[in-house]
């Protein structure tokens, strides 16, 4: 394996520091020899294969490549990557990957959690990280349950949910993780659905090559606990209708014929769907995944529909450029170190300065 510094490099992006693999991959190299434990039927499975069958495109050697995870079914994700990775403690993942990748420039890191893991007891870490814009992927899977825990409600779980820990229904509104990365000012926002393979990896492949955070939201589904609770996304007939695909630079039409549209209210300014005709046809939005207000892509987000997901965009929501956290770092140890030399950690722990601590 090439050498590679970790110190900083000024302009040069941080995945030009990763060491290209030695020879071709394949998916069956991201494989590892552990039993996957996963119930039978799981989205966890699908989604598993498309990360293995995507990660020889990134061309960098296994032992630069990291899968971090925190608690719950997710994120037993690190044990099946033959990568390195951590299983880690339940929402602290962003946290322990922002060290790891800020620290270490030479690695691709990626983040595994769960819409309770980086939702819950974990918000807080997400929120910072997508704020700070490390260079990190996070996987977020939403099946909107706890099922590690055997199914309580969890922070996207629709408001009247029956579980275990809610009989008489979820009084909770839930979070739309779109809108709470965006509304963090993450630089990459994305969603798309566990058995959509094709997209789930165009999605990959765009976020993998965005410097800085990027957040995906993927629907996943847990068949022992929330069985069915994407099928309208899924159904052929349902999904024509339902799923608004967002391409950039392309009109936001869906459904048969691509007979609806996205256009902007006049009177309130927010978005809806309505039929397309000659007359309104020219009012149609055209998808900028690039557009530096995130106004738009945060109206977008909220066309989600929480309880039937008749209308649910999926797709790139937003993508763009901002200043990287570890590379800006890595400037400012450069600049500390030019002006005042390297530190000596050894000189400062003997050093002769003493306080006193009056009880």
């Amino acid at each position: 394996m090439a050498e590679t510094s970790t110190q900083g490099t000024g302009t040069i992006e941080a995945l030009s520091l990763v060491p290209k693999a030695e020879g071709r991959q394949s998916m069956k190299d991201f494989k590892s020899d552990q039993e996957v434990r996963w119930c039978p039927g799981c989205g966890d499975y699908a989604i598993l294969a498309a990360v293995q069958g995507f990660m020889p495109e990134l061309g960098l050697a296994k032992e630069n490549i990291v899968f971090v995870s925190g608690i719950g079914c997710s994120s037993r994700f690190p044990y099946y990557m033959n990568t390195y990775g951590m299983h880690s403690i339940h929402g602290r993942a962003p946290a322990i990957a922002t060290g790891l990748a800020s620290s270490r420039r030479d690695l691709s890191v990626w983040v595994v959690t769960g819409d309770g893991d980086a939702l819950s007891i974990g918000g807080n870490h997400l929120i910072h990280a997508l704020r700070r814009n490390v260079n990190l992927k996070i996987l977020l899977f939403n099946n909107r349950i706890y099922g590690l825990t055997k199914g309580q409600y969890s922070p996207t779980s629709e408001v009247g949910k029956i579980t275990k820990s809610t009989p008489m229904g979820s009084l909770d509104a839930p979070f739309n993780p779109v809108s709470l990365a965006i509304g963090a000012e993450a630089s990459f926002v994305a969603r798309t659905v566990d058995s959509d393979r094709k997209h789930l990896t165009e999605v990959l492949r765009q976020a993998s090559a965005h410097q800085g955070t990027a957040l995906i939201e993927i629907y996943q589904n847990c068949n022992i606990f929330n069985d069915g609770a994407f099928d309208a996304l899924k159904d052929k007939q349902q999904a024509e209708e339902a799923v608004i695909r967002l391409e950039h630079g392309k009109p936001i039409r869906f459904g048969a014929d691509l007979a609806k549209g996205v256009v902007r209210d006049q009177l309130t300014g927010d978005l809806k769907v309505v039929a397309v005709t000659p007359e309104n046809e020219d009012q149609v939005l055209v998808h900028d995944t690039h557009s530096p207000s995130p106004t738009t892509a945060f109206a977008l987000s909220r066309l989600a529909d929480p309880d039937t997901l008749h209308h649910t965009p999926i797709g790139v929501f937003r993508s763009v450029d901002r200043p990287v956290y570890d590379t800006q770092m890595a400037d400012q140890l450069d600049t500390a170190i030019e002006q005042h030399g390297k530190g000596d950690l050894g000189a400062l722990l003997a050093g002769g300065d003493t306080w006193t601590v009056v009880g």
